[in-house]
């Protein structure tokens, strides 16, 4: 006689997994924990623009900042690299954010504003790493090319004050109006979509 039992025994499914806005709050309370915690998968989400030539541009970035009641994104980066000229062009970005061990993705639509010798940048300069600011010294600027791989820093200049990098240092502030939340699951996937109406969320389900 065969056993009809399944291969699979039951789990517990998360609060969230048939809870529209139960769902919105775990996506913004995943990028949250991702601003704050550098092991979180969320902590390196890929960031894309468009070139000048009209063609998709990604990026890993590195999340400084998650503001659910702003709806807002932080990110710091080099004010001399290409994709500043791109947001330049269209600040239209997407954000691209994938938890394996949570079987999560999020994808996140926003507007891309700089923030470049402010209070903001300076504010967020204060904050910064000693070791953290020596990316932004470095001559030529990011991206630019190079007829070799550049010195490594001395030991001594590895953990330097950084000072003279905050002339580069530049922030990147997302206002997120679209998030899609795809949620992976033995018993059935489930996906959402919201956009901001300019007001509040308005969400629907979509078909994994």
């Amino acid at each position: 006689m065969t056993s009809s039992a399944s291969p699979f025994p039951p789990r517990e499914l998360p609060a969230h997994y048939n809870d529209l806005g139960g769902s919105l709050a775990h996506a913004w309370a995943m990028l949250e924990r991702g601003a704050k915690d550098r092991h979180a998968a969320f902590h390196t989400p890929v960031v894309g623009t468009v070139d000048e030539r009209g063609q998709p541009s990604q990026r890993v970035m590195v999340l400084r900042a998650a503001d659910v009641s702003r709806r807002r994104l932080r990110f710091h980066t080099d004010a001399r690299s290409g994709k500043l000229q791109h947001i330049g062009l269209l600040p239209r970005v997407s954000v691209l954010a994938y938890d394996p061990s949570a079987k999560l993705q999020l994808r996140l639509g926003a507007v891309a504003a700089l923030h470049y010798a402010d209070d903001v940048a300076a504010a967020a300069w204060a904050k910064t790493l000693p070791q953290g600011r020596l990316c932004y010294e470095q001559i030529p600027g990011s991206g630019a090319p190079i007829a070799e791989p550049l010195a490594e820093l001395p030991a001594d200049a590895r953990f330097a004050k950084g000072e003279d990098g905050a002339a580069n240092f530049a922030v990147l502030v997302l206002t997120v109006d679209s998030l899609e939340w795809l949620y992976l699951a033995i018993e059935g996937h489930r996906r959402a979509h919201w956009c901001w109406d300019g007001t509040d969320w308005q969400g629907a389900w979509l078909a994994p």
